[in-house]
């Protein structure tokens, strides 16, 4: 006589339930790799995620010299924010964090450590500020740019900016004449700090005139977020929203 159905699932369900208990030892065995194995997937994405934004939304920078200052001083951290230019362009009145454009650091740069190097790389340390600059953009593409009017003052497309918002008090525009047409593609800027900043007016005999390729702009300096008693926005200055400045 065949065996029943019944009969039949008996050793079927014993397998399973051998199945299942083998199961559940190995899980309790293996704690510890299970925890590991969670712990090495979290620490991976959180840093993809870091490397994600600090290569396509904002990355932090040390400020090397006093160039920009007050606005920015030595070893203030700046945030650098790349969003804004996806959907506009580099505008006057910004301050931009910039690749060298042509050897305008002289001084020899110390490479950082390894370690420094993997943070600064993750985004978990700042950049410390080899080969990059900051300075503030005076004028883009297709601005003519002088020093100066009969006051002093820099001129944008014969119009003359009032500069006392972010220069440092009775400090003149600057002390060297110049006369430039910025080319296609282009930025002029300047320090804060004029009487310190070696910006485009130092490098007006050097290999590309003075002028920086949009292309080395990394991005804009949105804010100082560290020492803490200096945390401040950075925003254009009301000059360059004078009605007839854009050409």
């Amino acid at each position: 006589m065949a065996p029943s159905t019944a009969t039949r699932a008996r050793p079927v369900a014993r397998r399973a339930r051998r199945s299942k208990g083998r199961h559940r030892r190995l899980k309790q065995r293996n704690p510890l790799l299970s925890l590991l194995v969670e712990m090495t997937t979290v620490t991976v994405l959180a840093l993809v995620i870091t490397v994600v934004l600090r290569l396509f939304v904002a990355e932090a920078f040390y400020v090397p010299s006093e160039s920009m200052y007050d606005t920015l001083t030595t070893n203030d951290r700046i945030l650098a924010e790349k969003v804004s230019y996806l959907h506009r362009d580099v505008d006057r009145g910004d301050i931009i964090v910039f690749k060298d454009p042509g050897h305008w650091l002289n001084e020899e740069q110390k490479a950082p450590g390894t370690v420094r190097q993997i943070g600064e790389f993750v985004g978990i340390l700042p950049r410390s500020g080899e080969g990059h600059l900051v300075k503030r953009v005076i004028g883009v593409a297709g601005d003519r740019v002088i020093c100066c009017d009969r006051s002093g003052r820099i001129m944008v497309n014969k119009i003359p900016l009032d500069e006392q918002e972010y220069l440092l008090k009775d400090a003149k525009p600057s002390l060297q004449p110049f006369d430039v047409v910025v080319p296609p593609g282009h930025l002029w800027v300047m320090g804060d700090n004029r009487a310190e900043s070696a910006d485009s007016r130092a490098h007006m005999g050097g290999p590309g005139g003075g002028f920086v390729p949009v292309e080395n702009v990394v991005g804009r300096a949105c804010c100082v977020i560290w020492p803490s008693d200096r945390m401040t926005m950075l925003r254009p200055p009301e000059t360059f929203k004078k009605p007839g400045l854009k050409k």
